[in-house]
């Protein structure tokens, strides 16, 4: 699904997430798949644009399609891993207000949907791919250097 035609992606905060959620929900409803990595770039690539309104309807747009989704996948008994490679609409404006367009280094948060599972309190972007294999019980390769999140 392609991205929207826009000079900047402020001018459509939306982008394409209703169709990405549209057809990502059929897929699903096919009942076939095994694992989906879904990336909804919105928040992101509105983030960059410094605009506190844009990116406000950019994260309302996510989170109702990502509500939809993470429903649907509830409904399937599967789960969800929700999180972000980097901050950056977290902090649209500076301290003295003038607009924010890099990355933060904020931490992110990462959801883990399945019940009875806690993750450690930190860690980095690294352990993402280990807690990945873990919760699908695959042993990780030896040179992956990460740690998975989740307590055991």
């Amino acid at each position: 699904i392609d991205s929207p035609k826009v000079a900047t992606y402020d001018l459509k905060p939306e982008m394409s997430a209703y169709e990405v959620k549209d057809a990502l929900l059929e897929e699903l409803n096919k009942g076939d798949l095994d694992l989906i990595i879904l990336n909804f770039a919105n928040p992101d690539m509105v983030g960059h644009s410094g605009m506190l309104e844009p990116t406000i309807k950019a994260i309302e747009a996510v989170d109702e399609c990502l509500g939809e989704v993470v429903d649907k996948i509830l409904d399937m008994d599967g789960y969800a891993i929700i999180t972000a490679d980097h901050g950056n609409s977290d902090q649209v404006l500076t301290d003295d207000d003038q607009p924010m367009t890099t990355h933060t280094t904020n931490p992110v948060p990462v959801i883990v949907t399945k019940e009875g599972v806690t993750l450690r309190e930190t860690g980095r972007l690294g352990d993402l791919a280990p807690t990945l294999l873990d919760l699908l019980n695959v042993e990780q390769p030896e040179d992956m250097t990460g740690e998975s999140l989740i307590k055991h």
